[in-house]
């Protein structure tokens, strides 16, 4: 629920913001060799494993592929960035 009243309060983005964020990701996908289906398809496993353990929001879920610093900070390597609102913990006792 605070979720919705955060979000009512969140500036939109502008069609140039989401046009620019796509194309960010469409270059990121480009260069790291990997087609948005193989990333729909880590999506898929990773909230079938998250939700043996965990109650999440799926319309929330923001999952991407992205690019951050190697360990030696001489390289830019690509990395995985999961947003995974959780709704509640699932029994621990399983």
């Amino acid at each position: 629920m605070l979720d919705t009243i955060l979000s009512f309060f969140k500036k939109k983005e502008s069609s140039k913001d989401v046009a620019k964020e796509r194309l960010k990701l469409v270059l990121i996908h480009d260069r790291s060799n990997v087609s948005p289906q193989f990333l729909e398809m880590v999506k898929g496993e990773i909230i079938k494993v998250i939700q043996n353990y965990m109650e999440i929001d799926e319309e929330s879920l923001d999952i991407q592929l992205t690019k951050t610093n190697s360990e030696d900070g001489e390289r830019m390597v690509p990395a995985l960035v999961a947003n995974i609102p959780i709704k509640g913990m699932k029994n621990a006792g399983r």
